[in-house]
């Protein structure tokens, strides 16, 4: 591309670099190893009151790696999924299974046993780390798996002295939180970090740019969920360009983040945990945030600077009591991103924070940061931003022709960012990715001649709930293998709480059949974003000529019974 054909270049701000270097480090642990020497004595993770410096961190994943190559003898390359939400042990891990030369699998703890063995197979993972309270659900797809060994945590086991038993004590018996299950030859996480120790030989393997950091998981374009294969120069190039843009705006070792969404997604994963620990910043780890009144009291003694987070959730802090009187007085950065932002909430949090709302995009496929607004933007624009340094974008029609500045077409990300393609699914990557590295990321936009993109429509079908892709095929499926469904369509529909959610439009088999006994099938086998919030029954849906069902025609239905 010419200097011509980068607008974006000319709205860039005062000193802004086009370019990063991606191969800066060789790998993350390069960057966690410089971070660790340089912040080794500063707050890393909060949580329950008990902090890790940068230096625990370095220490005890170590030692997890050291487990994980010396006791379990996992080789250069192998998987490892981690299936919990924001914990201490979460960040240990990550560290402790790139540092070993292994492979990231982040799974998401509310995954059914129908989702869960689909990932576990399909990566291949040869030994998962679990929260007990969802132990149950591993152990029912453990014998379909090639799942070597189970290592079991609990909520508050980092968590030292009195305060840490009575947090598990309250989970298991009070809350009852922790489902029964027979993983009678589990490891225990703190047992592991022990028998790690106590390998005084480790060191930790070398690591190229090219060798996958993460199977992140992702819908891609359509279906069932593909391991979006990042590596370790993805995930590099994206931090840098993050923490280039944010610029001096951050000040090493002085940065407290508010870690809301879990780290098991690819958005917090990046811009919260990876994209600080490079300036030595303090992540407070909120471990429900769906809990507004309790992420509130989480939040109140902190003068946090930074916070994260999708639409919803701003949204739902602003509507929660107690919000508006929290100190602001250092908060100088908000960042959305996962869903749109709405403009009703931009400006909301801008009268309640005195801070803009920044949107940002991007996508699992590209690690996950494509574009941002300038940090010194002073209001909420309705634009998605700017592409990043090193990152090109085009906007193409149907012919696959770039279209003019300000015309609606496929909005294609090129950077070294852009993931190395799908995990063992070499047709679906050719679909997305060309030979000369553009991603199509399915939503359609225009660019200004300002270069500020604006996300028009999703050419795909996905539904976004609360920044979480839902596919409608994956839905179908499940609902379609119920005896009492002759046919189902899933659409995406307007909703205040999570900007979207499921509705169901099903053609019955079984006249009997109700909404009732969906709403429990589908309960057994999605995960609870996945599940329809709406169902409709019909006696015929419409379709193409050739049988295709029209999902556009039962959303603008939708849309006129709604008006």
């Amino acid at each position: 591309m010419s200097e011509t054909e980068r607008p974006w270049l000319a709205s860039y701000p005062p000193g802004m670099p086009a370019q990063i270097d991606p191969d800066r480090y060789a790998s993350i642990p390069a960057v966690l190893e410089e971070a660790c020497a340089t912040f080794r004595d500063k707050p890393a993770f909060t949580q329950f009151g008990h902090t890790f410096s940068y230096g625990d961190i370095d220490r005890l994943s170590r030692d997890f790696a050291a487990y994980l190559t010396g006791t379990l003898k996992l080789q250069r390359g192998d998987r490892v999924a981690l299936m919990m939400p924001n914990l201490h042990q979460y960040p240990i891990a990550i560290f402790g299974v790139l540092r070993a030369g292994l492979v990231v699998v982040n799974t998401n703890p509310l995954y059914t046993a129908r989702e869960l063995k689909h990932q576990l197979r399909d990566s291949g993972a040869k030994a998962i780390l679990v929260v007990e309270n969802f132990a149950d659900t591993v152990e029912k797809v453990l014998p379909e798996t090639d799942i070597r060994q189970v290592i079991l945590t609990t909520v508050a086991e980092m968590v030292p002295g009195i305060k840490g038993r009575i947090v598990d004590f309250v989970v298991k018996y009070v809350k009852k939180m922790v489902p029964r299950h027979g993983l009678r030859d589990a490891h225990r996480f703190g047992h592991a970090l022990k028998l790690g120790a106590a390998i005084g030989a480790y060191a930790d393997p070398p690591i190229v740019g090219q060798d996958i950091a993460f199977l992140q998981y992702t819908g891609g374009t359509t279906g069932l969920a593909k391991g979006a294969m990042l590596t370790h120069r993805n995930m590099v190039a994206n931090m840098l360009q993050v923490k280039t843009w944010i610029g001096e705006k951050c000040k090493p070792g002085k940065e407290i983040i508010v870690t809301a969404l879990p780290l098991y997604h690819i958005f917090a994963l990046t811009a919260n945990c990876l994209v600080f620990m490079q300036i030595g910043g303090r992540n407070l780890l909120i471990l429900n945030p769906r809990d507004m009144k309790g992420f509130v009291k989480e939040l109140k003694p902190w003068r946090f600077t930074v916070i994260t987070g999708v639409n919803t959730l701003f949204n739902g802090l602003l509507n929660t009591e107690g919000f508006d009187q929290l100190d602001f007085s250092q908060v100088h950065l908000s960042l959305g991103g996962g869903m749109a932002v709405q403009r009703a909430v931009a400006e909301r949090w801008k009268k309640t924070t005195g801070v803009t709302l920044l949107e940002a995009y991007g996508l699992t496929e590209t690690a996950p940061a494509a574009c941002i607004n300038p940090m010194g933007l002073p209001d909420y624009n309705g634009s998605i931003g700017l592409p990043i340094c090193s990152t090109e974008a085009r906007v193409l029609g149907e012919d696959g022709q770039v279209v003019p500045l300000g015309e609606v077409g496929e909005l294609c990300i090129r950077g070294p960012q852009v993931m190395k393609g799908y995990w063992q699914r070499q047709e679906e990557t050719d679909k997305v990715l060309s030979a000369d590295g553009w991603l199509r990321t399915g939503d359609m936009a225009r660019m200004e001649p300002s270069g500020f993109v604006f996300i028009v429509d999703r050419k795909k079908d996905m539904i976004l709930v609360s920044g979480f892709n839902v596919y409608p095929n994956e839905i179908e499926d499940v609902v379609a293998a119920h005896p009492g469904v002759l046919e189902v369509a899933a659409i995406g529909v307007p909703d205040e709480r999570s900007g979207e959610a499921v509705k169901l439009v099903v053609v019955r088999k079984d006249p009997n059949l109700s909404a009732k006994d969906l709403q429990a099938y589908c309960k057994e086998n999605l995960t609870n974003y996945k599940r329809p919030r709406e169902i409709e029954f019909r006696d015929a849906l419409p379709k193409t000529n050739v049988g295709k069902i029209l999902r556009r025609e039962l959303r603008d239905g939708h849309v006129k019974q709604a008006a």
